[in-house]
């Protein structure tokens, strides 16, 4: 039978949270709190706010008769557990704060739109169809006469209305088809703004599923580890990080971004505007900020998630995850052996004890204070130590150099002459990396170079503006080995 996946499918998806939420006997009114809170206004609020506010609304429908015995925390407690909220603690912040899960989101708008639909077969929405196969048919095109002829095509066209607004013939789109192209573009872009949630839940997928592969690789190298060491992102590098990465490059671009802005105070400006509701007039004014805000998330949970994977590896942390893993399966594996011999209600001849952490007050602490230690004597400079050789390994495996160019500059330096040290190669072609230019030569010299016995000063100037020396061994680039630099 056909069905068969798909009653699967549905089977699967009724015990995820989003429909657990549309069947719960509470669902209209946690769905109607949830949205009112944390959906119309802000996307996420501190616990204290949010646990404050919900009081608030639990008082007043207890007093209309709604049976809604626990507290605010309680009902957050709840909803965070059956997966209709999530919980973070964004860097600087005092508490914790709370926002909508993906699959809570999805609800709201699948209701949002059986409350208040909208026209199906509009032609805003054929209009935009329609622009948007013209421009993959154009741009997808690989004959240079056709591409010529549709733009000459169009040259004419814009020509042509040119002179018929400079004739006074100007034509201006009435004022249903502005407002209905308007709500169209909203709900565009909150379906735009809406998806966030989705990419990050990707990239927190993603993340998970590159740790459980880095621990079920078998030997000292995986597919995954051998990527990583060789210093591929591999989350920015999945479909989903290059897609949400050519998406912020767009919306960070400052031409784009100008005719945004530019665009949206025009429209505000119109006088067919103010027949939009509140909410909607709202939602223009603040789409520009709602979408760096809300991507800027994104992508610092992005650039997080590649540090930390990067770190995991780096710290050889896996290693040990790994082996407790190993050592989870010889458990599980002698269990199986014994199970025929040793039944699973007998009495073992056995103790564990388990360890615990000590738990005591905050008040038994005592806050250190530098006043009751004697004064420092006056800090005397000290010479600093030469880089040695030995600290660069160490260096480039923290740091994210591009070899490409230093080669490049080594090379085009070699190239005028038969050799040059470091400090030549940096006097030519600046340090753009800062330290991280420096690190890296001394890691190319250490392969390619040969060492001197004296050593030299070299100077940068760091990402602060601030200029920076250091003394390093004198290595030099040879011209008869500018092969190994490719």
């Amino acid at each position: 039978m056909k069905a068969d996946k798909v009653i699967a499918t549905y089977r699967r998806m009724r015990i995820q949270p989003l429909w657990r939420l549309l069947a719960s006997d509470h669902g209209p009114t946690i769905v109607g709190l949830l949205q009112s809170h944390l959906y119309e206004k802000e996307r996420s609020l501190p616990a204290s706010i949010l646990f404050e506010r919900l009081t608030r609304d639990l008082e007043e429908l207890r007093a209309q008769g709604d049976d809604l015995p626990q507290t605010a925390q309680a009902y957050v407690a709840n909803w965070l557990s059956d997966g209709y909220l999530e919980r973070r603690f964004p860097p600087g912040a005092t508490e914790e704060e709370y926002e909508l899960s993906t699959a809570t989101v999805a609800a709201i708008r699948f209701l949002s739109g059986i409350a208040e639909p909208h026209a199906a077969a509009t032609e805003s929405r054929l209009s935009l169809v329609i622009q948007a196969l013209v421009g993959l048919a154009e741009d997808t095109d690989t004959d240079k006469h056709r591409r010529i002829a549709r733009l000459r095509t169009e040259q004419a066209r814009i020509d042509k209305e040119i002179e018929a607004i400079q004739k006074g013939e100007m034509r201006v789109l009435p004022r249903d088809s502005a407002l209905e192209r308007t709500r169209e573009i909203i709900t565009l872009a909150d379906d735009l703004t809406g998806d966030f949630r989705r990419v990050r839940d990707q990239f927190e997928q993603l993340n998970r599923e590159l740790r459980e592969r880095i621990m079920d690789s078998e030997g000292n190298r995986g597919e995954v580890l051998d990527s990583l060491f060789a210093g591929i992102d591999l989350i920015a590098e999945s479909e989903a990080g290059r897609t949400f990465s050519a998406f912020w490059r767009l919306l960070t671009d400052p031409e784009q971004a100008a005719m945004l802005d530019e665009s949206l105070e025009s429209v505000m400006s119109r006088e067919f505007v103010s027949e939009l509701d509140m909410r909607e007039r709202r939602f223009l004014l603040r789409l520009t900020r709602n979408l760096l805000e809300q991507g800027g998330a994104v992508h610092e949970v992005l650039q997080t998630f590649a540090r930390s994977l990067k770190h995991f590896v780096q710290s050889r942390e896996y290693l040990e995850q790994r082996r407790v893993n190993q050592l989870l399966k010889e458990a599980q594996r002698a269990a199986l052996g014994i199970k025929n011999e040793v039944k699973a209600t007998e009495s073992l001849e056995y103790s564990l004890e388990l360890t615990s952490s000590r738990l005591r007050s905050l008040s038994q602490w005592m806050l250190f204070d530098p006043s009751l230690q004697a004064a420092p004597d006056q800090m005397r400079e000290g010479e600093p130590p030469p880089i040695d050789l030995e600290s660069v390994s160490e260096l480039v495996a923290q740091s994210e150099i591009d070899f490409r160019t230093l080669k490049e500059h080594v090379r085009s330096l070699l190239e005028q002459r038969d050799q040059a040290s470091i400090g030549d190669v940096l006097d030519q072609f600046p340090a753009s990396q800062g330290l991280g230019s420096v690190v890296g030569l001394l890691a190319l010299g250490s392969r390619h170079g040969i060492k001197g016995d004296s050593v030299e000063t070299v100077a940068w100037v760091g990402e602060d503006e601030q200029g920076r020396r250091a003394r390093i061994p004198k290595i030099f680039f040879l011209k008869d080995r500018i092969d190994e630099l490719v």
